[in-house]
């Protein structure tokens, strides 16, 4: 069925839509990854967002209940080059048209994904409509336009848990205890706590502070999630009431929060970073690891007092800021993604720095 991308500066594009039908609205970004579209598609972060992937065939290794990184689908579209007819996976279960069927996602083939990723490339990623629905392009555009964005908006509370849960129960009692704050988590970042020894308990995004130190954990991590974090007070408050009390790290979204908790600003970026092959130096090492990343906001290290907060990880594409430690106090977070799914696995070594930094902190 013939399908329109509309933008909010007037341009349209055309493809043919797989999965469900109708009308969705959100901000139009690109994926660089080569593969893992099923752990791209099932991340919270994108809620809010319409991703393209750059690469021209998806959908070839179909679709699987394993490698899913939370309950279900929450980004808004799906587009691509050419999506698969055929699936060839041994752990292929479904094609991807099928899965989008079952999860009323709308996705567009048959695009010059080319000509879009350059157009977003210089002009920003920007507020779109995908429709089979209305098909009149002064219409979508106009809907385009209206659509109220990422800017201010909590889409943290359309994807966070609705109660607390025990991520392996038989791991109670064993380990370290670490609290994660569920702003959109992905499953990944729960199975490397879960690897590293920690008992893992996850909380919903509106847990305060005083219910989490009831808890009585070794660490609280906070999550990745959608959309500005300034929107999301609540959790900034939970953090500044945590900051001091126990070892902090900061995923994503996470690190942003925490960078407003300890007191600076985050800002938007032209059309942020999203794929499996970002390069990131450590300042410490020297190390240049290749990380996954998927955001659209950062945080402004002019805004952070420099006496207690440094820098520990830059991008090299845009020397932007990628990790921030405090110097006094047992706290971290890095705006990529260490889990990886999918991506490469250089950063795991973070986990481990967390549970160090824990196990030093409880001795003490």
């Amino acid at each position: 069925m013939k399908t329109l991308i509309a933008l909010e500066d007037g341009s349209v594009f055309e493809g043919r839509s797989f999965g469900a039908q109708g009308e969705r609205f959100g901000e139009l970004v690109f994926n660089t990854s080569l593969s893992g579209y099923q752990e791209v598609i099932t991340d919270p972060s994108y809620k809010g967002q319409i991703v393209m992937m750059t690469y021209p065939l998806i959908g070839n290794y179909g679709i699987n209940s394993v490698d899913v990184e939370s309950r279900q689908p929450f980004l808004e579209g799906f587009i691509v080059k050419e999506c698969s007819r055929i699936p060839s996976s041994w752990r292929s279960e479904k094609s991807l048209q099928d899965y989008f069927k079952e999860n009323n996602i709308i996705g567009i083939e048959g695009v010059d994904t080319r000509a879009l990723t350059r157009h977003i490339r210089l002009q920003g990623a920007m507020k779109a409509v995908v429709s089979n629905k209305d098909l009149d392009k002064k219409s979508l555009v106009k809907k385009a336009k209206d659509s109220p964005g990422l800017i201010g908006r909590d889409l943290v509370k359309e994807v966070t848990c609705r109660e607390v849960y025990e991520w392996n129960p038989s791991r109670r009692e064993q380990g370290l205890k670490v609290v994660v704050i569920d702003c959109g988590v992905k499953f990944n970042i729960l199975r490397e706590l879960d690897s590293n020894g920690c008992q893992v308990i996850v909380v919903p995004a509106k847990t305060d502070a005083e219910q989490i130190l009831k808890i009585n954990p070794d660490g609280v991590l906070l999550s990745n999630g959608p959309g500005d974090p300034e929107a999301v007070s609540y959790v900034i408050e939970t953090t500044k009431n945590l900051i001091g009390k126990l070892p902090l790290f900061g995923i994503c979204l996470g690190n942003q929060i925490l960078g407003l908790a300890l007191g600076g600003k985050t800002y938007k970026l032209k059309f942020g970073h999203h794929g499996a092959n970002h390069p990131v130096k450590d300042l410490k090492t020297g190390k240049v690891d290749i990380t996954v990343q998927n955001h659209g906001f950062c945080v402004d290290m002019n805004s952070l007092d420099k006496n207690s907060i440094e820098v520990t990880h830059i991008n090299l594409n845009d020397n932007t800021v990628e990790g921030i430690m405090h110097k006094n106090m047992p706290i971290f977070s890095v705006q990529f993604h260490p889990e990886n799914s999918p991506g490469p696995h250089d950063a795991e070594y973070l986990f481990k720095r967390f549970v160090k930094m824990m196990e030093k902190n409880s001795k003490s």
